[in-house]
């Protein structure tokens, strides 16, 4: 990640001081210019999680177990560990205007209810932004899980304006991924519908996987919001909505699952918290052709499933914004 996008967004938040905990007043978090990608010069590392065909985590795997394609090839696998830690989580919440629908930003405050519940204070840290056409910060990291209560409680914001759903995702990912945690992931609580995002899902979900953040989206919504699948309320585009949002999640590795009740977002979070805290890491030397290189993890059974990003940028490359593709910077320019 590029000094001058990390020193921008850390000192956006550093600037404007630390939130007004308690009265309701988030710091507005600035979007910075395009990002430009570096991969790391002598060795690609990928954290894989690993289940059964019941769902289950899989533990005490060996390298022989794996098997590594690059862009259609066979690459050779430097080694696999498997890793136990405190996890870092950074949760969004959308609080646009579509969120005030059937009490939906309702649901998804008790769902960060959930995800306090589920961590360990003063060993897991949590931080939790907020979105509409704007990004907020409204706690940063911390281990202190106290300190979400009385907001969780009550809310920070009413549902108002469009959302920016790429937007926020890809902002807020970048953030998490300069931290640097390896047991970190962001968890997103909408109703799947976006309708001011200057971003493509395509875009939004390269930025996500060049940091290597597994973005996991919980959409909430009344039990007939589930007729349509893991779309969230969104009506008649929900086909279109879904394979989006199932797109992004797939490329960094995470998951789409849609909620309705305390019990469908506790399983949700009991899922994605298990495979979080227990991963591979996978390193590899990465391949001499310069750009964006697809990567599958397939195992020694074929029942288990892989949750891991798609792919790492060798060399440097930058984003073509209006073609929706990552390319190879311009030795020249």
């Amino acid at each position: 990640m590029p000094v001058a996008r990390l020193a921008f967004l850390l000192g956006a938040l550093l600037l404007s001081g630390p939130p007004s905990y308690g009265q309701g007043r988030p710091t507005v978090v600035d979007r910075a210019p395009a990002p430009i990608f570096t991969s790391g010069v002598d060795m690609v590392t990928i954290n894989v999680a690993v289940r059964d065909g019941r769902g289950r985590v899989v533990r005490g795997l060996e390298a022989s177990d794996f098997r590594l394609i690059d862009s259609g090839f066979g690459r050779p696998i430097d080694s696999v560990f498997p890793s136990s830690a405190a996890l870092r989580i950074a949760v969004l919440v959308d609080v646009s205007g579509s969120m005030a629908i059937d009490h939906n930003i309702d649901r998804a405050w008790r769902a960060v209810d959930a995800v306090v519940d589920a961590l360990q204070p003063g060993r897991d840290e949590l931080a939790l932004f907020t979105f509409d056409t704007v990004l907020r910060e409204v706690v940063p990291f911390t281990d202190e899980l106290a300190r979400f209560d009385d907001l969780t409680e009550k809310g920070t914001e009413q549902p108002y304006g469009k959302t920016s759903l790429y937007d926020a995702v890809a902002d807020t990912a970048t953030l998490v991924g300069s931290f640097g945690s390896s047991h970190h992931a962001l968890l997103v609580m909408t109703d799947g519908v976006d309708t001011g995002s200057r971003r493509t899902p395509e875009e939004v979900s390269r930025v996500a996987s060049e940091v290597s953040v597994p973005v996991h989206l919980i959409t909430v919504g009344g039990p007939l919001d589930l007729r349509d699948g893991a779309g969230g309320a969104a009506g008649a585009d929900s086909a279109a909505v879904t394979a989006t949002l199932a797109d992004l999640a797939r490329w960094t590795g995470g998951t789409v699952r849609a909620t309705s009740t305390g019990d469908d977002v506790r399983e949700a979070l009991a899922h994605v918290l298990e495979g979080l805290r227990y991963q591979y890491v996978v390193t590899f030397k990465p391949g001499f052709r310069r750009g964006w290189h697809p990567i599958r993890i397939r195992m020694s059974d074929n029942d288990w499933t892989v949750q891991a990003r798609s792919g790492y940028v060798a060399g440097r490359a930058r984003l073509n914004r209006r073609r929706h593709t990552l390319l190879e910077e311009d030795p020249c320019g």
